[in-house]
């Protein structure tokens, strides 16, 4: 029996993750959302139930109130995001999330029957591959149901490096669920980068640790590196509009979007090819 696929849209789908808390991945996504927005059209899911990028985006911090039963668990549980789906502005959209996307894996064992329990958010995402350039995943801290249904949603994984040892051992296994993900039901899967962020460059470890990656991952690593900045910790206080720090806080972000663009465009020609 043939293996069940996901299907390929217009949209370049892109997994932010690391099995580790605190590598900016909420940041990341959020930024990188919102510098891509300027340019084209995108919609940020927030796939984690903390729901900091719903805040981050949305300037909302009662989640569960606000965004009750309209969330991604709900859309997942539909197979159709298109009515849980929130404007920030014209060209940047998101779909929200909150605490009670805790209950999703009691949901994929309890009432998936019969179909692949990794592909259900492609299947939720399949009727707005061709409304967006770009879809962007933001995934919870931790290898579960959640970030697999993620990466097999996703053409590129962009993986966060905080520059620890922690952090480095978890990128080997977030690589070998992306591996997983390509032979059961996502082969144009491909891993976009390894970001370093949150850096501070007066300690010696990461210039041990981006030496290690070089030699572990060849390649993989993305020539931008994101330095600890207080004015990108406080976008999420002030958010993106008429804040002063705005150019001071994405401005390191602005050569990262580039860098993948890039990325994505050379995969991209080299699949078709």
């Amino acid at each position: 029996m043939q293996k069940e696929q996901r299907k390929k849209g217009k949209a370049d789908v892109i997994t932010f993750g690391i099995s580790k808390g605190g590598c900016s991945k909420t940041t990341s996504c959020g930024i990188t959302a919102y510098l891509l927005s300027n340019e084209y059209k995108v919609l940020a899911i927030d796939m984690d139930g903390q729901g900091n990028l719903t805040q981050f985006l949305t300037s909302e911090d009662e989640l569960c109130h606000v965004f009750e039963e309209k969330t991604i668990l709900e859309a997942m549980k539909e197979r159709n995001i298109k009515k849980y789906i929130v404007e920030v502005n014209e060209n940047l959209h998101v779909v929200p999330s909150n605490d009670y996307l805790a209950l999703f894996a009691r949901y994929l064992y309890t009432e998936v029957k019969g179909e692949n329990k990794n592909l259900i958010l492609a299947k939720t995402l399949e009727p707005v591959l061709n409304e967006y350039d770009f879809i962007l995943l933001d995934t919870p801290p931790a290898l579960g149901e959640l970030t697999i249904n993620a990466i097999s949603a996703s053409d590129y994984a962009v993986i966060m490096m905080d520059g620890s040892k922690f952090c480095l051992d978890a990128i080997h296994k977030f690589i070998e669920i992306c591996v997983a993900s390509k032979e059961n039901g996502n082969p144009n899967l491909e891993v976009a980068g390894i970001l370093f962020s949150i850096v501070d460059p007066r300690v010696i470890d990461t210039k041990v640790m981006v030496q290690v990656v070089d030699e572990d991952y060849p390649g993989y690593r993305f020539e931008t590196t994101i330095h600890r900045r207080a004015a990108t910790k406080r976008l999420a206080i002030y958010g993106f509009e008429h804040n002063p720090e705005l150019k001071k806080g994405v401005g390191e972000y602005k050569l990262f979007v580039e860098e993948l663009k890039q990325r994505v465009k050379a995969t991209r020609h080299i699949q078709q090819s």
